[in-house]
C-alpha cells in the first residue's frame, strides 16, 4: 500500500491485523499468516503456551509483532492482571483490551471497559479496547487515552459482517484515534465494506481459521483491506434514484 498506518506512533504498513485462534493446524497458521501480510497478530494470553517451546504460537511466529490480548476477561481486575502478565511475558505494553459483559453474545461490559481502560493508560499501557458500535463510547475511550478504538461490526464469530454502516461510520468520521473494526468480519467483501466506511484497519480471525481455505482466504484479505482503502480515499459517486447516462445525449446519430 501507498500509505501507512499509525498508532500511537508507530508504523505498520498492512491494515490487516490476524488473530491465531482456531486454525485447522500450526502449518496452516503460518501459511496464512504469511499469505494475509499481516505485521500485526493477536494471542489470547489465557490460552496461549508461553513456554517457549518449539510449538508454541511465540515461537512459530517469530518475527511478527504481537498484540496480546485479554480474551476470558469479565472484570477489569481480570483484565488489569492479564495486560500485567502479557507484558512480563511478551516484552510489549500493547494490549487488545477485552472485557465481556454477556456469555452468549460476548458484548463488552462498557463500565468495566472504560475502567480497565483508564487504569491501564495510567499504567503505561497502549490500549486497544474492544467495544460496541456506540460513537459516544468511542469518543469516552478515545477521550480517556485510548490509542486505538476497535467497534465490533457484528457479534464475534458470527461471519454477519458490518451489522451498523450507518454507526460505524459515524464513528470513523469523528474518531481522533484509528477506528480498527474488530469482530464479525466473514469474507473479503465485508473488509471493504468496513475500509470503505473510514476504518483504518480491520482486525479478524474466524473468517480466516474456519474458512474452506484459510490461506486462500487470507490471501483474499490482504487485498480486501487494501481495496476498501484505497475506495475510501478516491471517493464514492453518489447514490441516486434515477438512471445518468455516461455517455452524453447530444450528437447522437438520427437526433
Amino acid at each position: 500500500m501507498t500509505d501507512t498506518l499509525e498508532i500511537a506512533g508507530e508504523t505498520l504498513h498492512s491494515r490487516l491485523i490476524l488473530g491465531t485462534a482456531g486454525y485447522p493446524t500450526q502449518r496452516i497458521l503460518v501459511d496464512a499468516v504469511e499469505a494475509s501480510g499481516c505485521e500485526m497478530v493477536t494471542v489470547s494470553i489465557r490460552r496461549i503456551s508461553l513456554t517457549g517451546h518449539g510449538s508454541d504460537t511465540v515461537s512459530l511466529l517469530a518475527g511478527k509483532r504481537f498484540l496480546p490480548n485479554t480474551a476470558g476477561c469479565e472484570t477489569a481486575r481480570d483484565a488489569i492482571l492479564t495486560a500485567e502478565l502479557a507484558r512480563e511475558a511478551l516484552g510489549t505494553n500493547w494490549i487488545k483490551l477485552e472485557v465481556i459483559g454477556d456469555r452468549e453474545t460476548l458484548y463488552p461490559d462498557v463500565s468495566e471497559l472504560l475502567s480497565a481502560t483508564e487504569q491501564l493508560v495510567e499504567m503505561g499501557f497502549v490500549v486497544l479496547p474492544y467495544c460496541n458500535d456506540d460513537p459516544v463510547i468511542c469518543q469516552r475511550l478515545a477521550d480517556i487515552g485510548a490509542a486505538a478504538v476497535m467497534p465490533m461490526g457484528s457479534l464475534i464469530g458470527s461471519g454477519m459482517g458490518v451489522a451498523n454502516p450507518a454507526n460505524l461510520e459515524l464513528i470513523c468520521r469523528r474518531s481522533q484515534v484509528p477506528v480498527i473494526v474488530d469482530a464479525g468480519i466473514g469474507t473479503a467483501s465485508d473488509a471493504v465494506i468496513a475500509l470503505e466506511l473510514g476504518a483504518a484497519a480491520v482486525l479478524l480471525n474466524t473468517a480466516v481459521a474456519r474458512a474452506n481455505d484459510p490461506v486462500a482466504m487470507a490471501h483474499a484479505m490482504r487485498h480486501a483491506v487494501e481495496a476498501g482503502h484505497h475506495a475510501h480515499r478516491a471517493g464514492r459517486i453518489p447514490r441516486r434514484q434515477r438512471a445518468e447516462p455516461s455517455s452524453p445525449q447530444l450528437g447522437l446519430v438520427g437526433s
